[in-house]
């Protein structure tokens, strides 16, 4: 073979390849990110209101955000250390925008739409630009995703936070830089701090190098940063730990059917040949933190209930990545893109139903608003008022008006002064007199709520059964609001 026949060989062989376009140089980046963004904020604001009610949760968010700061922080040793750093920020958001039902929400609609372009971009990094946009897409249409973005409370700035503590990680893999990983690290304690929960997608993102059989020094950086993470997590895990009563009222795995039904979806849509662009594969990464968070929390709840759907919001980000690359190798397989928009279309016709049901005040296990109400209208000044059990005070304590022309007759110090969250209560004996003092009587009861056995519970419903007859109830979501009327019977003489 002459010279000139090798030439092309050879300049093909030495020839430097023509360096792959980098994602961040191309406009479809920018798509993934905006398109996921406003998609959620317009799902977020939709209906934010609920009718202008909220509920038990949010009562409790609204009452100490309105605390200062040191207040806050000595609520929190008595009870809700576990999210004393949400009512620090929003006690902070309340002083700059206002204290209102807006303002209450719209952190939560402005954290999840940042969750679902993070989303968007760890789609775009594993799978490709198309798979990232459908995945940030399929994010917010998600039944508990659309719930939990229009709620004052800490899980949307929590899967906020895990998003992009995730991408971080993902763009850590390659590059190795100190600073990355300082990033990945700072963020996921940042999650960990708002709630402790968070810290179970530390241990999914380690399943995920293991199983990835990343580099050696990709694994003992990603050890540095989650033992660090575990150890600045420690104190505020142990001190919390012993408020573990906050938690007893779960009885048993709550909402566990979704859960169920998305890892089962998720571990489907892996099951096909899903594209890869980097080190990590798309089901790789998504299913641990799919099903690893709840899966512990379940394994957990054999010893003690724990598992609460909201306690893994951030296991979302899972089925939509599996969702978003599965559709777009669905596509890929379609020659013919008229099955695609009639799947599609299907999907989204099953999400209406949910979507407006979100949106009312029946969505949510109470109404704190509807239930304060109800005390306004049912009691006449000067009646008393009596909760049953004492915790159920949270529930009309957002607008003290409702309760302003009743006496609450088993208050001893208001929840402001004695640090609490509802008060501090008289004992018993002093209950039951107090009690006697009037002829009528509002009583308040959560529905489902077991009452606990002391006794200032018991000289409550012992007096009234005793002396009072009923006079009427009247039902709200979540809760009964009951008229007693003094009977007939003499009060007992003596001590």
């Amino acid at each position: 073979m002459s010279v000139a026949e090798r030439g092309p060989a050879v300049t093909r062989a030495v020839a430097p390849p023509v360096p792959a376009r980098r994602p961040s140089s191309s406009p479809a980046k920018t798509i993934v990110v905006i398109a996921p963004l406003s998609l959620t904020i317009a799902l977020g604001l939709w209906g934010i209101r609920r009718k202008n009610t909220m509920w038990g949760d949010e009562a409790v968010t609204y009452q100490l955000a309105h605390r200062d700061l040191s207040q806050i922080w000595h609520t929190a040793q008595h009870v809700d250390l576990v999210h004393a750093l949400y009512y620090a920020v929003m006690h902070e958001i309340f002083g700059l925008f206002g204290a209102g039902l807006l303002t209450l929400r719209l952190p939560s609609v402005l954290a999840m739409s940042v969750a679902a372009s993070g989303v968007g971009l760890l789609g775009l990094c594993l799978a490709g630009p198309r798979a990232g946009l459908l995945a940030g897409l399929v994010f917010p249409l998600l039944p508990q995703v659309q719930k939990y973005a229009q709620e004052g409370r800490s899980y949307a700035m929590v899967c906020a936070l895990v998003t992009w503590a995730t991408y971080a990680l993902v763009v850590s893999v390659p590059h190795r830089a100190r600073w990355r990983w300082a990033v990945y690290g700072s963020t996921m304690l940042l999650a960990c701090l708002l709630h402790e929960f968070a810290v179970l997608a530390l241990v999914a993102h380690g399943v995920t190098l293991a199983i990835s059989r990343v580099p050696r020094p990709v694994l003992k950086a990603w050890s540095v940063a989650a033992a660090s993470v575990t150890g600045a997590l420690l104190p505020l895990a142990i001190c919390s730990a012993k408020q573990s009563e906050q938690v007893s009222w779960i009885g048993e795995p709550v909402r566990l059917r979704y859960f169920l039904v998305a890892a089962l979806v998720g571990v489907a849509c892996a099951q096909a040949p899903l594209g890869a662009r980097g080190p990590l594969r798309p089901s790789a990464l998504a299913v641990p933190i799919l099903v690893l968070p709840g899966l512990l929390l379940l394994i957990t709840s054999l010893v003690k209930p724990l598992f609460v759907d909201r306690y893994v919001l951030y296991s979302n980000i899972g089925i939509a990545l599996l969702l978003g690359a599965w559709m777009d190798y669905f596509h890929q397989r379609q020659r013919s893109s008229r099955s695609a928009w009639i799947a599609a279309v299907a999907v989204l016709g099953t999400l209406v139903q949910p979507s407006l049901a979100l949106r009312t005040p029946q969505s949510r296990s109470n109404n704190a608003t509807a239930l304060g109400a109800a005390v306004r209208r049912e009691g006449r000044p000067g009646d008393g008022l009596l909760y049953l059990t004492g915790q159920t005070r949270t529930l009309t304590a957002a607008n003290p008006e409702d309760t302003r022309s009743l006496t609450d007759l088993a208050l001893a110090q208001d929840p402001v002064s004695s640090n609490t969250l509802a008060g501090v209560e008289l004992p018993a004996r002093d209950i039951a007199a107090r009690m006697l003092d009037f002829d009528r009587i509002i009583a308040v009861r959560a529905v489902g709520v077991n009452s606990p056995t002391n006794p200032q519970e018991e000289a409550k419903t012992n007096t009234l059964r005793r002396y009072f007859r009923q006079c009427g109830t009247t039902h709200v979501n979540g809760a009964r609001v009951t008229v007693y009327v003094r009977d007939n019977v003499p009060p007992p003489k003596g001590p």
